[in-house]
């Protein structure tokens, strides 16, 4: 299983970013993803997730109206757009699956960083 992330870097406040992570290893098309953030000093939290065949979107508090997860099942990548950005957003952004293989197990990407500051 391999959970690849790009897209971050420094954006001013008001401004945007997309956020991609590629998937492989695994039946992609099968599992909810999500995508989890954890900014300096505090716990990891949870963005958002989306359904396997991408109907159905949840949201942290914090982000709704302004994030917005999507997902590619051909091209087996998961998408995490972002409006609006708040330097409170400022954090690394991690991809995350969880997949039964004889018991469920958790995978994370590597991280991208994302900077909100003027």
């Amino acid at each position: 299983v391999q959970l690849v992330e790009s897209g971050g870097g420094l954006v001013q406040p008001g401004g945007s970013l997309r956020l991609s992570c590629a998937a492989s290893g695994f039946a992609f098309g099968t599992y909810a993803m999500s995508w989890y953030r954890q900014a300096p000093g505090k716990e990891r939290e949870l963005v958002a997730t989306v359904t396997s065949a991408g109907v159905g979107v949840n949201y942290a508090d914090s982000v709704k109206g302004r994030f917005t997860i999507s997902r590619d099942n051909v091209k087996q990548l998961v998408h995490l757009q972002m409006n609006s950005l708040k330097p409170e957003d400022t954090a690394a952004y991690y991809c995350y699956v969880s997949i039964y293989r004889v018991g469920w197990r958790e995978y994370w990407g590597q991280g991208t960083q994302v900077t909100v500051s003027s």
